[in-house]
């Protein structure tokens, strides 16, 4: 009309919400399609609010802003640190409600990340291969959900740094930019909160339990640390199997300062007794590791412990030390198959053999000297791969071992398809579990290390 102004175009604000590999595309009545053939981003007007039906993307004014939910979200931090883990959904449930969220629901992956089991009762347990939020626990990234009768359904991942937790559900009748920021930080909130309380409470636990677990698992999976943890410089993770009947393999991961620390134990039998070796061996490597001792000593530490505490047991172990900064790598190799190095796509043939050495806890008159320290440098997009004998000796019903070449193989197609680590192990593990019809006869450990500096 004569007289005024035409009304200002709204600002669009782009929200990643997929991997750089994938376009979303929305279709009236369908959950968000991906196409990994190019980048994209969901688009969201700021301010603006997406239509039930998302026809064209249309959307509406509103007036809600970033500011209007942050005491609420303040007051959900403070309610979920003093609320018991079985509290923890009702909080939850409180503050989505308030911020006209709708329903919110946590989701946690089993031990075998197979499914993705809820927190609150009546809600059905999801498939991490064949749902929508197993497509956002795969791929740590936002899934979007048009119901058939209306409504949006979201999927955020639950991540805390590398470590994959599973999502958070949630239902509303319409979606805008600062909507989608709250729901996010939730989601990230969430994360760090499950993290702090799973190492005091059982609840958690028992929820991502799938079947009893046995006494010396049980011991065992007590000196593990989360299956992944990661810098913006590398990643170290890692899986095991069974899950509920382990023998004697663990790993560990940790950080000081500008290193990285993996280790990979295989303790002699299937049996409490072995179980206990490789909680000696991991206790004496944090030991020595906590004190600021170099690798050759770390080693020594494992040796005397094992050695004077449970003369009767040995262990194989490899123990290693990447320098993030740099990329030197060092190792000591104790009996164990050698490491493994992809680059490029491709396996470096006995690129980390060396001469072989005794297992751990042999006494120092059989040891034969001190343990060899090794070094290499790396470059960046490496993947080391540390692994116990159950991976490539796990033999089908016709007695074919599933063997070194496929191992590699899977990891070398899984890099190329952009996988990204955690879920590159956990389909790896799902094929030698399948190879033996999900019943093997000793255990099968990866841990794996990928060194991606900043820039390259």
């Amino acid at each position: 009309m004569e007289g005024r102004t035409a009304p200002r175009r709204r600002p669009c604000t782009r929200i990643r919400c997929v991997t750089d590999a994938a376009r979303v595309r929305r279709l009236p009545g369908r959950p968000t399609q991906v196409n990994r053939q190019q980048a994209g981003y969901l688009k969201v007007r700021a301010f603006g609010v997406v239509t039930r039906r998302g026809r064209g993307d249309r959307m509406a004014g509103a007036s809600v802003s970033a500011g209007a939910g942050e005491r609420p979200l303040e007051a959900l931090v403070r309610a979920a640190q003093q609320a018991s883990p079985a509290e923890l959904p009702t909080v939850l449930e409180r503050y989505a409600e308030a911020m006209d969220m709708g329903r919110a629901i946590v989701y946690l992956a089993d031990l075998q990340q197979r499914v993705l089991l809820p927190l609150v009762e009546g809600e059905p347990d999801l498939d991490v291969d064949a749902s929508l939020a197993g497509w956002a626990y795969r791929t740590n990234s936002l899934r979007v959900e048009e119901g058939t009768s209306g409504g949006l359904t979201l999927w955020l991942p639950l991540v805390d740094g590398a470590e994959r937790l599973g999502v958070l559900e949630l239902r509303m009748e319409s979606l805008d930019g600062v909507k989608l920021w709250r729901c996010q930080t939730i989601a990230s909130l969430l994360a760090l909160i499950i993290t702090s309380k799973r190492t005091y409470s059982d609840t958690f636990a028992q929820r991502m339990r799938t079947r009893p677990m046995q006494l010396p698992t049980e011991m065992l999976r007590a000196f593990l640390p989360p299956r992944s943890i990661g810098t913006g410089r590398v990643v170290s993770t890692a899986v095991l199997e069974p899950a509920y009947e382990l023998g004697g393999d663990a790993f560990d991961h940790s950080f000081t300062e500008d290193f990285l620390h993996a280790t990979i134990l295989d303790a002699m039998g299937h049996d409490l007794a072995s179980g206990l070796a490789t909680s000696v061996a991991m206790a004496g490597c944090r030991n020595a590791r906590r004190t600021g001792a170099d690798l050759a000593k770390l080693v020594a530490t494992v040796d005397q412990a094992l050695a004077k505490w449970l003369p009767d047991q040995f262990c194989t172990g490899v123990f290693t030390q990447l320098h993030m900064p740099t990329g030197v790598l060092q190792w000591s190799n104790c009996g164990h198959p050698a490491p493994l190095l992809i680059r490029g796509q491709r396996l470096l043939d006995k690129a980390l053999e060396r001469d072989s050495e005794p297992p751990l806890g042999l006494p120092a008159s059989l040891a034969g000297g001190p343990r060899q320290v090794h070094e290499t440098s790396l470059e960046p997009g490496d993947r080391i791969l540390l692994y116990t004998d159950g991976v490539v000796e796990s033999r089908d019903e016709g007695g074919e071992q599933f063997g070194l070449e496929r191992f590699t193989d899977y990891i070398i197609r899984s890099t190329a398809a952009g996988q990204n680590a955690p879920e590159a192990l956990r389909l790896l593990i799902r094929a030698i579990l399948g190879h033996r019809h999900n019943e093997l006869s000793d255990d099968a450990t990866i841990l794996m290390i990928e060194w991606q500096p900043p820039g390259q």
